[in-house]
Parts: structure tokens; C-alpha cells; sequence
């Protein structure tokens, strides 16, 4: 099956970056302007290893023309911090799409999918800036980098006012424009070796900036988004996408950090299921939904891609729920 959703499952080999190859392509093809200082895999200049390697992509675009393509629903290990200079761009997270205005920044956790352009992209001048903290699960500590300045008390602030809160756009300004240009100039007009410095004080100024910024909105705070219980919603959620693979109550409370039994017993509060039940819950609903949708595909090839390894199993459960067979389920008739 297509896996199309990140999953706890070996974060090297499943939730990986994104490398932003769309707009790679569109860069050397002289489609769009881009200015970038990245650490692989992200496009732009490449920096030594050893360069601030917790700023994992900055830069910006600078579009003039509609383009035929857009950054697809991907992830980064870092926070990411979008900001729109020129024109508009559709954004979404969660599957909710929103126009990003000139003026507005988008933030995303990490490891928080997103898109940019539904699907194409429109003329737009775009800054972002990923930022890692370290972070694998939702439920893991931030660790800021160590030339961060704010105060203790300010980091914790600004830590649970990005990581409790389910709003992405935000409207900026004067200050943090300010502090962006200094960012694009900079870029634009220099190289990264020398400029260290200046780059780790335009990113504290940024943070200091934001942190009064969203301050002064006073968001709403959702500690619940960096509980266990959030990392087994998302591990959950993401499940239907990976039904085709061996689980066990043991290798899916793994890829949350949790013991099996706190693993299940979160499972319980929010399917009212055990794991094994809503896996084949899983598994059933997406077989039923291929019967009809995939005519193509065999009986045989739906219940290994749902993760069924014997299709007498697979048979004899689905006439136990369904009253019928797959075959004829398939063809819209309840008796052998």
C-alpha cells in the first residue's frame, strides 16, 4: 500500500524529512529564485556539518509567475517558521487549508505535516527557517540550541506557547519584518562562512520577537498535544495508513515509547478498543473500501495489502462481520 502518513516506526526509515524536491526542480529549472543556506537534505547552499546544526534550512523564495507545482503534505524534524513577505499561498495542516497572506507567519511543530500550495503555487515571496530541538515524539522535551539567549523563563514560555497550541497563521509585524530583512540581505548578498554570528543573533531577535508577538494574542493552550496520549492519537491515526505491516502489541508501543500495557490502556480510552481490535478494525474497513473501489485488484491481493497473510482467514472474518463473502460483497449480493 501507498504510505502516504508518518508513523512512530523507526523515524529514520518512516518519518523522514522532507527534501523539498519540488522545489529543487523548480530552482534549477530557473522556475522560481531561491536564496538558501541548508544542511542536506534541503535545498539551497550547502553548509559544513559542523554549521549551526541545529538551523537544519533558511532562506527564501521569490516567485513571479503561477507555478505547476507545490510542496505536498511533508514534515520536518525541526520547528518551521514560514513566513509570507509578498503575494499569497494556500496553506494547510491537518488537512485544513488556509490562504497564508502577505504579512502572516505559519508555524509547524516538528514532525507536524503541512502543505504549501493547493496544489500549485501562486506568485509569492516566501521566508522560512527550520529550527530543530531535537524532538522525535511529541511527548519529548524541546532542547533549544545552546546559543539561545532568552531566558529560562522566557524559553519555557515560548516552548508551550508553540508546542500547546493548534493555530498555524499568524498575522506579524513591523518588528519581526524588520528582523527578516536583515535575514534575506544577509543571504542574498553573503556567504556562510563568517556570518555565524550574525545569523545566531537575527535568530534570537526572531525568537524574542515571536514570543512577544504571540504573547500578545494570548493563543489557546492545549497541554494535551504533548502527552503520551497525543503520541498513541497520532500513532492511531496514522495506523490505517501502515495496516499491510507485521504489528504487534510490542512493536507499536514501542514506536510510541510506551510499555504494552500503557500502550493499551491508552488505546482503550480512545477507540474503546484493544490494539489488536482497532489494527483489524483497521484492516477490515480499508479491505471493504478496496472491494468496491479497486475492481482490479483480486481478493487475494486486497487481503495481503490490508495485512491479512491467509485469505481463508481473511474470508471467514469478513462473512462473520459483513454476512457475506468478499466476493459477493463485491458484486452487491448478501448469499453464497
Amino acid at each position: 500500500m501507498k504510505h502516504t502518513s508518518a508513523i512512530f516506526q523507526d523515524i529514520d526509515q518512516i518519518r523522514i524529512a522532507d527534501s523539498c524536491e519540488e522545489l529543487k526542480k523548480a530552482s534549477e529549472n530557473e522556475h522560481v529564485n531561491v536564496h538558501a543556506w541548508s544542511h542536506p537534505p534541503y535545498p539551497g547552499e550547502q553548509v559544513d556539518p559542523d554549521y549551526l546544526p541545529e538551523i537544519r534550512s533558511l532562506g527564501f523564495w521569490d516567485i513571479t509567475k503561477s507555478q505547476t507545482w507545490g510542496l505536498g503534505s511533508h514534515c520536518n524534524e525541526g520547528i518551521e517558521f514560514s513566513f509570507l513577505l509578498g503575494g499569497k499561498v494556500e496553506f494547510g495542516v491537518s488537512q485544513h487549508i488556509q490562504e497564508l497572506k502577505s504579512g502572516q507567519v505559519a508555524i509547524t511543530r516538528p514532525w507536524q505535516f503541512h502543505q504549501i500550495g493547493n496544489p500549485d503555487l501562486s506568485p509569492s515571496k516566501l521566508f522560512w527557517l527550520i529550527l530543530d530541538v531535537k524532538v522525535r515524539r511529541p511527548n519529548q522535551a524541546w532542547q533549544w540550541p545552546d546559543w539561545v539567549l532568552l531566558s529560562p523563563q522566557e524559553l519555557n514560555q515560548l516552548t508551550s506557547l508553540l508546542r500547546h497550541n493548534e493555530q498555524a497563521i499568524w498575522d506579524t509585524n513591523s518588528e519581526v519584518f524588520g528582523i527578516l530583512k536583515k535575514f534575506t540581505d544577509l543571504i542574498e548578498n553573503e556567504q556562510p562562512e563568517n556570518n555565524q554570528t550574525k545569523l545566531k543573533l537575527y535568530s534570537n531577535e526572531l525568537l524574542l520577537a515571536l514570543l512577544h508577538l504571540l504573547i500578545s494574542k494570548k493563543p489557546s493552550i492545549d497541554s494535551h498535544l504533548s502527552t503520551s496520549e497525543r503520541v498513541v492519537e497520532m500513532f492511531l491515526d496514522a495506523l490505517k495508513d501502515h495496516i499491510d505491516e507485521d504489528w504487534t502489541l510490542e512493536n507499536m508501543a514501542k514506536q510510541c515509547g510506551l510499555s504494552r500495557s500503557q500502550f493499551a490502556s491508552y488505546c482503550k480510552v480512545i477507540t474503546n478498543m484493544t490494539p489488536v481490535q482497532y489494527l483489524n478494525h483497521c484492516r477490515f474497513q480499508t479491505a471493504t473500501k478496496m472491494l468496491v473501489e479497486q475492481p482490479e485488484m483480486n481478493i487475494g491481493e486486497i487481503a495481503n495489502a490490508c495485512g491479512f497473510k491467509s485469505l481463508a482467514y481473511f474470508s471467514a472474518r469478513f462473512q462473520k462481520l459483513r454476512g457475506c463473502s468478499p466476493k459477493n460483497y463485491r458484486h452487491g449480493t448478501s448469499e453464497d
